[in-house]
């Protein structure tokens, strides 16, 4: 960015915000305009000034800093918040990005990650501190199934079986005995748990799956 990053820190300890002010008053391209040490001072002054980056700790006293994400996004659309904290807790970081935020570092980032991950913010990136980043999509990994056809219930996939033949909903309800909207109710949980739009994604599915190409 040509322009300075105009940034607002927000902390409630003292040492550690000055020294967060003082790391970055040393690097180019970007620029602290404002210091806050609570949730309603960050506000107040992001209004005031119009920081491109709010960076805000979680842990603040007052209504604290998960509130003020909230209400600075609604006050202030086009600044961009970046939460700095001690917290790992996954819960926090959802709860930071639901209420608006934009980043989500550690604390034990060094000078020169957070002045990047600060203008990549500022530039319209989402950031998350690579370490907690990498063990959330481990996590999420690790609990998805390899295969989205077995989070199917053996009636969803009776029905889809039925579907990948080219029956139609009516056709599936009188061979099942179920009513036609009840089929229907059927498949709108299969696409949906297949995460693909149509029956004819759902259909070409369970064909590869099998190796059988019914027609």
């Amino acid at each position: 960015m040509s322009e300075p990053v105009r940034i607002v820190v927000a902390d409630d300890h003292p040492l550690f915000r000055e020294g967060v002010v003082h790391s970055l008053s040393g690097k180019g391209g970007v620029n602290v305009v404002g210091q806050a040490e609570t949730g309603e001072q960050a506000l107040r002054l992001t209004r005031d000034l119009l920081p491109d980056v709010l960076l805000l700790d979680i842990g603040m006293p007052g209504q604290g800093g998960l509130s003020t994400v909230g209400q600075v996004a609604i006050a202030c659309p086009a600044t961009k918040i970046v939460m700095l904290t001690v917290s790992e807790n996954e819960d926090d970081l959802l709860a930071a990005f639901k209420a608006g935020a934009r980043g989500y570092l550690l604390k034990g980032i060094s000078a020169r990650d957070l002045v990047a991950a600060i203008r990549a913010v500022a530039g319209g990136d989402v950031y998350v501190s690579p370490a907690l980043a990498g063990r959330m999509l481990s996590e999420l990994s690790g609990d998805r199934p390899p295969d989205p056809l077995s989070e199917l219930t053996p009636r969803e996939t009776e029905i889809l079986r039925l579907v990948a033949q080219g029956m139609t909903n009516r056709e599936i309800g009188e061979r099942l005995s179920l009513a036609e909207k009840t089929i229907k109710h059927y498949m709108t949980n299969v696409l949906g748990k297949l995460h693909v739009r149509s029956r004819l994604e759902a259909a070409l599915l369970a064909v590869r799956r099998s190796g059988r190409h019914d027609g």
